[in-house]
């Protein structure tokens, strides 16, 4: 009898506690759906780690003594931005003293080594610690510029995030390095995590109006913030809304709800440079299946249709053979057209090169290497994109950058790891600072300002003159 009732205890604490854990996953739930909430869960502003930051003394977090200049940046809608500019390696190493600060060296900075656009995650500021190493990283062994911006709302940054705020904040550190000084195709979008949605949709905004930029690499991105919600695991274990697939229409509610979108997948067909994505097995936070759907959907345009049969119980033996033959022509095309590198120890790299493809300009369908020959005077050569997916072992959500192996895979690609340029003499010691452009206020470093004197796109000098890896791999490497 006491066993019964022991029993029966033990049920009904187990019946209740499923009830408190129901009860709190739906309320979670119900305040994701509250825009309020919703953009404090995604953006993670208010986390403001490291607390207290002195941003003006980045030696504090690992930076070399005087490498780092701590500015603001001007939005078009009157945001102010803090940012960091970074200088290279070889441009700090070559300055006669490092007890200057290096305003005065951005100038020449641009003009003698790429620059690193970098867009962080959510959470956290620009002196986080993992992000300084990504900063170190990309400095020293790439050698090349960085510029890091805190978003508005994050940090010592004014005014609240949402997505279109994060996208003018972006343009904005673009059009604040070509009023500096940089080429257009001295600049490479990187972001990381939540900064993949934000670059991306910088980079679809540059090719549509057709201004340079070097490429762009996306670290751990994800294809959409509605497909991150199917997918997210708390802790890569506990699904956050699977449970919702059994109710119907209960997802649905979720998704009509998401204020941010962040689509990345859909702005695929407009991001017209060379394209890097790289994520790790391991990471908990966003599946790698992201980047699988993100590189194949970069190679879709290049590949055969495939008719789908509408009722398979009607379907002829005709018609299935068409299907199966269609299958196997696309499985074909693909291997014909990615090369497959596998690499010990580190994961395995898919490559392909764009020389096809359909984009539509002006309503017209264009092919994919004619694109940026289109619509401008005298026409031009084509260029041919290449789309690059390294998926490696190891890394995470957060370390993915700071992996060797994939800094040399960058460094090759996108002409890092040699110098392109003769060295440039240094400016000299005694000349007066380096003056903010016409367009840019003293006090504030603006952007966001006009960029006719920059130019319209012209394409990118050859691989060869650029210094960039051009050896094509033809076996896999075991």
């Amino acid at each position: 009898m006491s066993t019964d009732i022991a029993g029966s205890g033990i049920l009904t604490k187990a019946r209740t506690a499923l009830t408190i854990a129901g009860g709190l996953y739906a309320l979670a739930l119900g305040l994701i759906a509250v825009p309020y909430f919703q953009s404090h869960t995604l953006y993670l502003n208010a986390v403001r780690l490291p607390w207290f930051a002195d941003f003006d003394a980045p030696e504090r977090y690992g930076l070399a003594l005087n490498k780092t200049y701590n500015f603001k940046i001007q939005t078009v809608d009157n945001e102010t931005l803090g940012a960091w500019f970074i200088l290279s390696e070889s441009v700090y190493q070559a300055l006669p003293s490092h007890n200057v600060m290096p305003k005065s060296h951005i100038a020449h900075a641009l003009r003698a080594r790429p620059t690193i656009l970098f867009f962080h995650g959510n959470a956290a500021t620009r002196a986080f610690k993992v992000r300084i190493q990504h900063y170190t990283a990309f400095s020293s062994r790439l050698n090349a510029n960085v510029l890091a911006v805190d978003y508005r709302g994050f940090a010592d940054s004014t005014g609240s995030p949402s997505e279109e705020g994060l996208v003018r904040d972006a343009r904005a550190a673009y059009e604040w390095l070509i009023n500096s000084g940089a080429k257009g195709e001295d600049i490479i979008i990187m972001g990381h995590s939540l900064g993949t949605g934000v670059g991306a949709r910088l980079a679809a905004q540059l090719s549509k109006e057709e201004l340079a930029y070097r490429g762009i690499v996306l670290l751990s991105p994800f294809s959409s913030i509605t497909e991150l919600v199917k997918t997210y695991s708390v802790m890569g274990a506990l699904p956050l809304v699977k449970p919702l697939t059994m109710i119907p229409y209960a997802f649905n509610f979720i998704t009509w709800a998401l204020i941010h979108k962040f689509d990345t997948l859909s702005v695929v067909p407009q991001i017209k440079g060379k394209v890097l994505i790289a994520h790790a097995e391991n990471d908990w936070d966003i599946p790698y299946t992201h980047s699988e759907v993100l590189f194949n959907a970069f190679l879709e345009p290049l590949l055969p249709n495939v008719d789908i049969p509408s009722d398979p119980v009607s379907t002829t033996k005709e018609d299935w053979s068409a299907f199966t033959a269609q299958i196997a022509a696309r499985k074909t095309q693909r291997e014909n057209l990615v090369t497959t590198t596998r690499l010990p120890n580190f994961g395995v790299m898919e490559e392909f090169v764009d020389r096809g493809g359909e984009s539509l300009v002006n309503g017209e369908p264009v092919r994919g290497a004619e694109y940026w020959a289109a619509g401008r005077p005298g026409g031009g050569a084509p260029w041919d994109r290449e789309v690059i997916f390294v998926k490696m072992l190891e890394g995470n959500h957060d370390n993915v950058g700071i992996q060797e192996g994939l800094q040399d895979i960058i460094g090759k690609k996108f002409g890092l790891l040699s110098h392109t340029r003769p060295n440039l003499p240094l400016p000299i010691m005694s000349a007066p600072p380096m003056s903010a452009p016409a367009s840019i206020a003293p006090e504030s470093d603006v952007g966001g300002s006009d960029l006719s004197e920059a130019g319209g796109w012209s394409p990118l000098p050859s691989a060869s003159e650029r210094g960039e890896w051009t050896g094509e791999i033809t076996k896999v490497i075991d």
